[in-house]
Order: structure tokens, then C-alpha cells, then sequence
């Protein structure tokens, strides 16, 4: 028996877990198997050997409990607790719990009071409109139902079967190591990311690597023999098609290195960048493809080094990948020496962070780490801003726990010197606009930043409103996370964004580019819009805990990059002298 791929070892996890709260086990039971599914389905190596060699509690989160599930799993194909488990419930029961906006508990209750124990007998009973009268669900409750079934179909269906899309930090933790591999290798020259994770994309769905080297054979062999990839689609002479243990597809291309700038160009795309790139070139007697530009007046095909080479034959400027997008910047390159393309911002830019967490809500390290942390990457400032009174995941601060923690921010500023900590709060967004704090108390904070965490489904005009509500309260400085997308999981919320901008802009309230990987919220489009209509940006982490200060900003970044922001255009790239009066209150003091 072949052994499990981390893939399928980390549904299996996944399958326990749903198991195990369907079954009323304790919380932290079932957050260890979620845990654990995800350690297991971003590990770059084999966790099946890993158990085998014994090593597998060197992988963090992965204890003996754990272990002796892998053990059994390895050995026989299943976990014993997953197959006691699966009797006691209808295999239909766990595909809901599935579903967004349902999950294990509500799964169980509609199971239980009404019979309900597949997707197909949760649409008719929508359809039926049996379930609006079960507590706690209603009529909105329905439309949600047979909304999250029709995607989940369509969703589906697009798959065909294949294995979706990556949010771009998991992509990035596969590509990173083996351009690294590739690059080390005594036969290679260039090796390149290209593809849409060298545009800095939400998501991919597979890696494109060019390179050229002295024996491309070898080079390809080196990717095959690589412990990070799980198995070979294929080999040849100039490349090699391989699945990594995550389930990513990666494709090397080894290609002459006077051809390399044609490849790398073309590979990266987009393809709507590509398109119009062909077509303009048409027009002047050219033909752009990988192979080269070929000019119908000579005959000749230019082949090209470099993508500067390729842009400059076809009368442009570099364009950054980026901008790559057909979103202008064909034309903006067009220009004298590129002088419609923006001087984009860059992560040195970046002068503080205004979203923060510690452990008084769901952080993981304490004040004074986060500034240490803050002061070694450069910043001058930082806002420490927990969950407020009603966040409602069991780790809200209360009023009077809030006090305690301005009294906590403000004593250790006055312990670091060089950086300035500010005593904010996330504050949460309640239905009706108003926010969970009272006035008096956000007065005395030096930074709040609004979000909304809870009633995703309310309808566009109430949401709008909503969100407006809190941009015109005069403590809230920022809007955090706008939309409340989570890339690949979790769609925006309804909202109009033009009035929300238009409201921004108005009363100076800035609004945020969160930058956790799987937010990057405001996205592209709307952090250009936003920028374009008079609204102070942002480029924040929500870092919860020391090491996502550095690792979450590149996304952000990357994010303001594709929507054309330069550094002028990002408020925390200035000073805290520069920065400190554009807050909200201090306009007002």
C-alpha cells in the first residue's frame, strides 16, 4: 500500500476534527486535528516518511497523541477513532458541515430536530422553507443555504476534479526552497519565478520556473530528486513537470539563455497583458511569442536575454509583473522613458504598523516582544490593537480590561525608546454601525481601527450603511479588513465600495491594505479606486505574534504594488512626526 500523500493525511485530520464537534468533543480536541491538517498540507516533505523515520513530532503542533493517529493511518489506510466515528453519523451529515456558513454544530441540530442529513435534503428543506423556524436560523438562513450549495456546485464543477487553488504564501513556501535548490546547482546560470506568483497574485494554481544552465539534464534531474517533490508527471532534456507534497504543480523550463527574457516574459503573463501586448505589436509589423519577436519586414527573429530587451523592442519601458494586468500600463510605458508608471512603493518604505494583536486577545506574544519585533524591522511606530468587548471568539477584552491594557501600552512606551507604541483597539463594527466601546473610553485611545467580524450576510445597503456608520464616528482613525474576503475560503461581503471611499475621503478616515496572506483586503482594484478617490491608505499587518510583523507586510505590499500606490500614497511610509496628525483625533484636537 502506497503511503498517503500530505494531502490526503491532512482530510483525513480535517475529517476528524469535523468527527470528533459533531460528536460535542471538547474545543481544544477539535482545534488540534484543524491545526494539524494545516501543519500537515503546507509541509514540504513527506509527512508518512516523517512518521515512518519516527520523526514526525519535529513538525510544530504535532504531538504523541497525534502521532499514534498518523502511525495507524500510515500503516493501515485509516485512523481507528475516524472509522467509530463515521458510523455513529450519516456520510451526507459531514459534507454539510462543509459548508460555509453551517458547520458541525448547526449541522448537528438541523440533523437532529429535523432530519436533514445530506446537501440534497438541506436544499429541498431550504427550498420547503422547513428550516426558518428552527432557532437561531430564519428565512435569511435559507437563501444562505441554497446560495453556499449553488457555489459549491459551480465551484465544483470548475475543478473537474483537480486539485484548486493556493492562496500565494503556501505557494511561496514551496517556490522559495526550490529556486533556492535550482539556483545552488553547478549547472545553472538564471532560475526565475514566473507565472502569476511572480505577479504577486492572491492565489495560484500551480508554479512556473525558467532558468537556463549549462546542462539542463542535470538541472531537471535536480528538481525530480528534490525530497520536496512527491511525485514526476515528467522528464526531458530541457524540463520537468513534478507534484510537490501539498498537492502544487510545478513546471521547469530550461531554455538558451538568448531566449530566456522571450520565455520569462511570456510565462508570467497575464494573459490579458499578453493578449494586448500582441496586438498593439501586430499592428507595427510584429509578432511576440516565447520563441521570440519576429519583424514581417525582415523576416528575422529577435530573440532576447533580458524582459527589458523584449519591452524595449516593442516601444516600452520595463513594466514591473506586478502591473502586468491590462489595466493601463501598456499605455502608461508607452510614454516618454515609462513616465506614466509609478515609482511603486517597496517594504523598506514602511515606517510603522497600525494592527497589531498580543495575548490579551488572540495574539500570541506580549507588548514589549511585538515592540522589539517593530524596532528590529526599522519602525518608528507601532499600534497595539487587541479585539474589543463583543469580538466573540473567547478572547475579548472588556472595558475595564481594556483600561488595564492602555495603562500596560503607554508604560512600556515609555520603557522603549525609538519607537512610538500607541494603546488602540480593533474595534468591532455592530450590526447597526454603532461600535462596542463606549466613546469616553475610545476618546482616550491613540488609534482605533473599525472591522467588521460577524453578520457577513446582510445585504448590500445595509452593510454600506454599516460600514459608513463607523467612518464617521470621530474616534474611528481606520477601517480594517474592508470586505472580509478570505482568499480562496471565504467570498467579500456585499458593500458599496464607491460610497464608502467617497465617505472615507470625506471625513479623512483611513482605510487598510490588511496584509495577511489570506486577506490582502482592500484588494488590488479597490486599493487603486480607493488611492484614485482621495482616501488615506494603509499597508498593516494584523500580525498575531512577533514573526508575522515581517512575513505578513510583503503581501501587503505586493498588494499596493498591483494597485499602482507609491510610497506618497501609503500614509505609515512617513515619519511619526509626519504621520501622528493625520490620526483622525488629532485633526480634531
Amino acid at each position: 500500500m502506497a503511503d498517503p500523500t500530505n494531502s490526503e493525511i491532512a482530510a483525513a485530520f480535517d475529517e476528524l476534527g469535523d468527527l470528533y464537534e459533531l460528536d460535542g468533543a471538547i474545543v481544544h480536541r477539535v482545534v488540534a486535528y484543524r491545526n494539524a491538517a494545516k501543519v500537515t498540507r503546507d509541509a514540504s516533505v513527506s509527512v508518512a516518511q516523517l512518521t515512518r523515520a519516527g520523526r514526525v513530532t519535529e513538525l510544530p503542533g504535532i504531538g504523541a497523541t497525534l502521532e499514534t493517529k498518523l502511525v495507524a493511518l500510515v500503516e493501515s489506510g485509516d485512523i481507528p477513532q475516524a472509522v467509530r466515528l463515521r458510523a455513529k453519523f450519516p456520510a451526507g451529515l459531514l459534507e454539510m458541515t462543509r459548508l460555509p456558513g453551517l458547520g458541525p454544530k448547526r449541522a448537528r441540530r438541523l440533523y437532529e430536530e429535523l432530519g436533514i442529513d445530506s446537501l440534497q435534503a438541506l436544499e429541498t428543506a431550504a427550498r420547503q422553507q422547513r428550516i426558518r423556524d428552527l432557532r437561531g436560523f430564519g428565512a435569511r438562513a435559507e437563501e444562505n443555504f441554497l446560495a453556499a450549495i449553488a457555489r459549491a456546485t459551480a465551484d465544483a464543477d470548475a475543478r473537474g476534479g483537480g486539485s484548486g487553488r493556493f492562496v500565494l504564501d503556501r505557494a511561496l513556501a514551496i517556490a522559495e526552497p526550490l529556486l533556492e535548490l535550482l539556483r545552488a546547482h553547478p549547472a545553472s546560470h538564471r532560475v526565475e519565478l514566473a507565472g502569476s506568483a511572480r505577479r504577486w497574485a492572491d492565489s495560484v494554481k500551480d508554479l512556473d520556473i525558467i532558468a537556463t544552465a549549462d546542462d539542463p539534464r542535470a538541472l531537471a534531474e535536480a528538481l525530480t530528486g528534490s525530497d520536496l517533490v512527491e511525485s514526476i508527471a515528467g522528464l526531458g532534456d530541457n524540463g520537468a513537470r513534478v507534484r510537490t507534497h501539498n498537492g502544487m504543480g510545478v513546471d521547469l523550463k530550461v531554455v538558451a539563455p538568448d531566449q530566456f527574457g522571450n520565455v520569462l516574459q511570456h510565462f508570467s503573463g497575464s494573459k490579458e497583458h499578453n493578449v494586448a501586448l500582441r496586438e498593439a505589436a501586430v499592428k507595427a509589423g510584429l509578432h511576440v511569442s516565447e520563441y521570440g519577436i519576429l519583424d514581417d519586414a525582415t523576416g528575422e527573429t529577435l530573440r532576447c536575454a533580458t524582459e527589458e530587451e523584449v519591452y524595449a523592442k516593442l516601444g516600452y519601458a520595463y513594466i514591473p509583473p506586478e502591473l502586468r494586468e491590462n489595466r493601463g500600463e501598456l499605455q502608461a510605458a508607452r510614454l516618454e522613458g515609462g513616465a506614466g508608471l509609478p515609482h511603486l512603493i517597496t517594504v523598506e518604505d514602511l515606517k510603522g504598523d497600525l494592527h497589531s494583536h498580543t495575548v490579551a486577545s488572540d495574539g500570541r506574544d506580549e507588548i514589549e516582544a511585538m515592540a522589539e519585533a517593530a524596532q528590529a524591522l526599522g519602525y518608528e511606530y507601532l499600534a497595539i490593537t487587541d479585539h474589543s468587548a463583543s469580538h466573540g471568539f473567547g478572547d475579548d477584552v472588556s472595558p475595564a480590561q481594556l483600561e488595564e491594557q492602555i495603562e500596560r501600552i503607554h508604560a512600556a512606551n515609555l520603557a522603549f525608546d525609538g519607537i512610538e507604541l500607541l494603546a488602540g483597539s480593533e474595534v468591532n463594527i455592530l450590526p447597526d454601525g454603532s461600535l462596542d466601546y463606549p466613546d469616553e473610553l475610545l476618546q482616550r485611545l491613540d488609534w482605533v481601527i473599525a472591522s467588521v467580524h460577524s453578520s457577513f450576510s446582510l445585504g448590500e445597503r445595509e452593510m454600506t450603511e454599516r460600514v459608513i456608520a463607523a467612518i464617521e464616528h470621530p474616534w474611528v482613525d481606520a477601517i480594517g479588513h474592508l470586505t472580509g474576503r478570505k482568499i480562496e475560503a471565504r467570498p467579500p461581503y456585499a458593500l458599496d465600495v464607491a460610497r464608502i471611499f467617497e465617505a472615507a475621503a470625506r471625513t479623512g478616515t483611513m482605510i487598510e491594505i490588511n496584509a495577511a496572506p489570506d486577506r490582502r483586503d482592500l484588494n488590488d482594484v479597490h486599493a487603486r479606486a480607493a488611492a484614485q478617490a482621495g482616501v488615506t491608505i494603509l499597508v498593516d499587518s494584523d500580525a498575531h505574534r512577533t514573526r508575522t510583523l515581517a512575513a505578513s507586510r510583503r503581501y501587503g505590499i505586493a498588494t499596493a504594488r498591483r494597485a499602482w500606490l507609491t510610497a506618497e500614497q501609503v500614509a505609515n511610509t512617513r515619519s511619526w512626526k509626519d504621520f501622528a496628525p493625520l490620526r483622525k483625533r488629532a485633526r480634531a484636537s
